[in-house]
């Protein structure tokens, strides 16, 4: 039996809500255009909130898992919801776990195509300068365009293709 081949899209959503809607229709679209994608929800995922004494305290066991997961994958879509005119806690705390893995805290983010989306109650506009920044401090290569929906802009599925479309365009660094 082969064993099975890891998505090459990891579509992450940052809450169980709307969020994780959005990240579905997301990986739909990926695998229209020909994309693997599977959709991760942090909130499933259980990690501890990020702080020196839980660091100092040993890996998560959850951590490892992600850790592979995000690997695997050589694109990424994050759809998060705007938290207070930034970045949700889960993703914050996820990316913070994710940047004390090994000697470069870049390593698994250098270079990594990745679209951002959200669908927020606010604007949503903050979180995606927030994100974006972020991301490019890590060295992720975020496409240019990026989502931004809520109850009365609703996400349309022509953009979500066209992200998508973008995204594929983008390739990692090779190692």
């Amino acid at each position: 039996m082969t064993p099975p081949v890891p998505p090459n899209l990891v579509v992450i959503a940052a809450s169980n809500g709307e969020n994780l809607k959005l990240a579905e229709r997301f990986a739909v679209q990926a695998r229209v255009q020909g994309l693997s994608a599977e959709v991760l929800d942090l909130t499933a995922v259980e990690l501890p909130l990020f702080t020196p004494r839980a660091c100092s305290a040993g890996t998560p066991p959850a951590l490892a898992s992600l850790h592979q997961k995000l690997v695997a994958a050589t694109h990424w879509v994050i759809c998060a919801p705007e938290y207070n005119g930034s970045i949700p806690p889960v993703l914050t705390s996820a990316i913070a776990w994710l940047s004390v893995q090994g000697d470069d805290f870049r390593a698994l983010f250098n270079g990594r195509p990745v679209a951002i989306a959200t669908h927020s109650g606010g604007g949503g506009h903050t979180l995606m300068a927030a994100l974006r920044l972020q991301l490019a401090h890590l060295g992720a290569h975020v496409v240019g365009r990026q989502l931004v929906s809520n109850s009365s802009h609703a996400a349309k599925d022509e953009s979500i293709a066209d992200v998508i479309h973008r995204l594929k365009q983008l390739q990692p660094l090779q190692p």
